[in-house]
């Protein structure tokens, strides 16, 4: 499994694979990554899957993960767009397992927040970012989650538009 960050597509099909990190259920102290399927299982959700979980009024209080990412892509209409954190480093996704049950395997999905200034300009959530400082903060619930999920401040992010030829930063200011 290749633990470097690359970039998290939200609009990936159901069942999309990649690799998220997490406390090991059965060894205590034990950091795990895990390849995971994006979604939850649509039996359990009238035939729909559920890719995202607002973070607002919600508690996580075990099957915490973080997903890896170099950036996160999001597409509106025809457009599509990359976003990555300003200085240029890696972060995490805040994010939520289910263990596997039936035919459908182990999987996850992403939580969020209210976009920030620069994603704002285009959807109205992304992804909570977990920077590298604070991973064994949200493993462990050491901090206060509504300390982690929180819309970034303005200025974090880059935002450019991606496809044939279009690599033209977009900068709130």
């Amino acid at each position: 499994m290749d633990s470097t960050p690359r970039p998290f597509d939200s609009d990936a099909p159901l069942g999309s694979r990649r690799a998220i990190i997490r406390r090991n259920p059965d060894i205590v102290d034990e950091v795990e990554m895990v390849e995971a399927t994006w979604g939850s299982d649509p039996r359990f959700g009238s035939g729909t899957s559920f890719r995202f979980v607002r973070s607002e009024g919600q508690t996580f209080p075990s099957h915490r993960c973080l997903i890896p990412a170099s950036e996160f892509h999001m597409g509106i209409g025809d457009k599509r767009y990359r976003v990555t954190l300003d200085g240029g480093n890696f972060f995490y996704l805040a994010g939520v397992w289910e263990p596997a049950m039936g035919e459908w395997p182990l999987s996850y999905r992403i939580v969020t927040v209210a976009a920030n200034r620069e994603v704002a300009l285009h959807q109205e959530r992304h992804g909570a970012i977990i920077h590298r400082r604070q991973v064994m903060q949200w493993l462990d619930r050491t901090v206060p989650e509504a300390d982690l999920l929180v819309t970034p401040p303005a200025r974090t992010f880059l935002v450019e538009e991606i496809g044939p030829g279009a690599r033209q930063p977009m900068l709130a200011l």
